[in-house]
C-alpha cells in the first residue's frame, strides 16, 4: 500500500496528503436485560488532501485501486482551483517539521483476537444481568463493550511515510434506580489503548456493576447539595474534564484564532503555581494505555508533550501545521480525523494536569467545611471558559473528615479562575475520561485526568 500511495504522491504537480483507513469496530450493548447492538462493521477508504493556490481541497473514496485515489486526487485538486478564486485570507505555507516515516503500533490486536465475540458478548449479557438484579430499587441497568482496530498509511509530498496500527477498547455499564418518581443514575466507563487486561486493570466488571448500583441506590436517600462557593477536592476525572472541556478546547490555535479565552494569553499566568497542564499523543504518566493515545498525527507529524499550562503560565496553544505556520511554532500534532471521509482538524489526545506533592489524605484533613467530588455527569463549557458540569458523587466534608452522600450536585465557574485557586494538589494520578467520544464536528477518542486537587468553585444544589 505505501508504495502505491508513494508513486502516485510522486506523479503529483501539488502538494498531497494522501491518508489509508481500514477500521474493524465491535459493539455489544444490553439495556435491560435486551440485546440492543451486537454489530461488527468495517469501513475502510482513503482520503485525499491537496493545497493549491493557498486552498484545501479534498475528496474521498472507498476504491484503493491506483484508478480511484488517482480519481480522488483529480477531484480534491480540481475542488480546490475552484474554491481558490473565491478565497481571499491564503494558506501560505505549511509548517516544516520532520514527518513520520517508519511502523508505528499502539494497542494490542493480536491479544484481543485471542478472545472471542462469545466470550465478550457473554461478558456484557452477564454483567447488566447482575447490575439489574442487584436491587430491589434498581429499575434498569446498561452494559457497553466497544472495539476499535484502526489501521492506517499516510503518504504526503513533503515526506510522511508512516503505516500506523492502533486498538481501543471501552467497557461501560451504568443502574437506574428508582422509588416512585424519583430516578437516580451512576455510571462507569473505562476507555483504553491497548488489550483485553488494560481495559480491567482498574476496574473489573464485577467492580463496576457494584459501584453503580450502589451509589445509584444510595443517592435516592441522600439529601439535596447546598449550594453556593466552596472548597472542593476534585477527583482524577473531574480534573481531567475540566482540563479537556473547560481549557483544552479554548487553547485549539483554529479556535483561538476565531477568539477564545485564551487568545494573545500566551506567556501570561491564567493558572497556580501548582498546576502544569499537559496534552500528549503517547502517554507518558501513569497507566500508558491512556484512551487518548496518538503516535502519529492525520497529517504524519510525530507526536509528543505539549505543555499547554507550566507552573500557572500559558505555553502554547494546540496545532496542525497550518496554525503552527501561521504562529510561527512547531507543530504539535493535534491533526486528527475520525475516518477516512473525514478532514483532518486540531484535536487534543491525552490532556491532563501533572500531579503534585501532597498526600490525598493531606488534602481532605485540611479542609474544615466542604466537598469531595468524584465523577462527572453531563455539562457543558464554552470558548470563554464558562462551564457547567454535573457530580455523579459529592460528599461533605466536615473538619478534615469525609462525611455523607449528597445529590444533585454541580459545579460551574470560570476555568481559568478556579485553576487559578488551586492551592493543593496531589502526588497520585489517573486517566479517568477515556471512555466515549469528544465532539468537534467529528468525534475523536480522547483521555484525560490527574491527581486530586483542592480548589474554590461555585457548587449548585437543589
Amino acid at each position: 500500500m505505501r508504495d502505491l500511495l508513494k508513486a502516485i504522491v510522486g506523479d503529483s504537480k501539488h502538494w498531497v496528503e494522501l491518508r489509508v483507513h481500514d477500521r474493524r469496530a465491535l459493539q455489544i450493548l444490553v439495556r435491560k436485560g435486551i440485546m440492543e447492538s451486537a454489530a461488527y462493521r468495517k469501513n475502510a477508504g482513503i482520503g485525499v488532501r491537496v493545497l493549491v493556490n493557498g486552498t484545501w481541497g479534498f475528496s474521498s473514496t472507498a476504491r484503493l485501486d491506483r484508478p480511484g485515489i488517482e480519481e480522488v486526487v483529480r477531484e480534491a485538486t480540481a475542488s480546490a482551483e475552484k474554491s481558490s478564486s473565491g478565497r481571499t485570507a491564503k494558506i501560505e505555507r505549511l509548517q516544516d517539521c520532520e514527518l513520520a516515516v517508519g511502523d508505528y503500533k499502539s494497542g494490542d490486536a493480536e491479544e484481543l483476537a485471542s478472545h472471542t465475540a462469545e466470550e465478550k458478548t457473554e461478558l456484557v449479557v452477564e454483567t447488566e444481568k447482575a447490575t439489574r438484579e442487584s436491587s430491589r430499587s434498581i429499575r434498569s441497568a446498561m452494559c457497553r463493550y466497544t472495539e476499535l482496530i484502526d489501521e492506517k498509511w499516510i503518504v504526503s509530498t513533503d515526506g510522511a511515510d508512516a503505516h500506523l496500527e492502533d486498538t481501543k477498547l471501552e467497557f461501560a455499564v451504568s443502574a437506574v434506580a428508582g422509588e416512585g418518581d424519583d430516578m437516580q443514575v451512576a455510571y462507569q466507563g473505562i476507555g483504553v489503548t491497548g488489550g483485553w487486561p488494560d481495559v480491567f486493570r482498574k476496574w473489573t466488571p464485577e467492580s463496576m456493576s457494584d459501584h453503580v448500583s450502589r451509589v445509584a441506590v444510595d443517592l435516592l436517600s441522600a439529601p439535596y447539595a447546598p449550594g453556593g462557593r466552596a472548597t472542593v477536592v476534585m477527583n482524577p476525572e473531574l480534573v481531567g474534564l475540566l482540563a479537556h472541556e473547560a481549557i483544552g478546547h479554548t487553547v485549539e490555535a483554529d479556535l483561538v484564532l476565531s477568539g477564545t479565552a485564551a487568545t494573545g494569553k500566551i506567556g501570561e499566568k491564567v493558572a497556580s503555581d501548582l498546576v502544569t497542564m499537559i496534552d500528549s499523543g503517547p502517554a507518558l504518566i501513569g497507566d500508558r494505555s491512556a484512551g487518548g493515545v496518538v503516535l502519529v498525527d492525520d497529517e504524519g507529524v510525530e507526536t509528543g508533550r505539549t505543555v499547554l499550562i507550566g507552573h500557572g503560565i500559558l505555553r502554547s496553544y494546540l496545532h496542525d501545521r497550518e496554525t503552527a505556520a501561521h504562529f510561527d511554532v512547531a507543530p504539535t500534532g493535534n491533526a486528527r480525523a475520525w475516518q477516512y471521509d473525514d478532514e483532518p482538524i486540531i484535536r487534543m489526545r491525552n490532556t491532563y494536569i501533572e500531579p503534585g506533592r501532597s498526600s490525598y489524605e493531606e488534602i481532605i484533613s485540611s479542609v474544615k467545611n466542604g466537598f469531595l467530588l468524584k465523577g462527572a455527569g453531563s455539562g457543558q463549557a464554552d470558548a470563554n471558559a464558562e462551564f457547567m458540569f454535573g457530580v455523579q458523587e459529592a460528599y461533605e466534608i466536615k473538619n478534615g473528615q469525609v462525611g455523607r452522600l449528597l445529590r444533585g450536585a454541580t459545579i460551574s465557574g470560570d476555568a481559568f479562575e478556579v485553576l487559578s485557586s488551586i492551592d493543593m494538589v496531589s502526588s497520585d494520578f489517573e486517566w479517568a475520561i477515556g471512555s466515549g467520544h469528544c465532539g468537534k464536528g467529528q468525534a475523536a477518542k480522547v483521555d484525560g485526568g490527574g491527581p486530586f486537587v483542592r480548589c474554590e468553585v461555585v457548587v449548585g444544589g437543589r
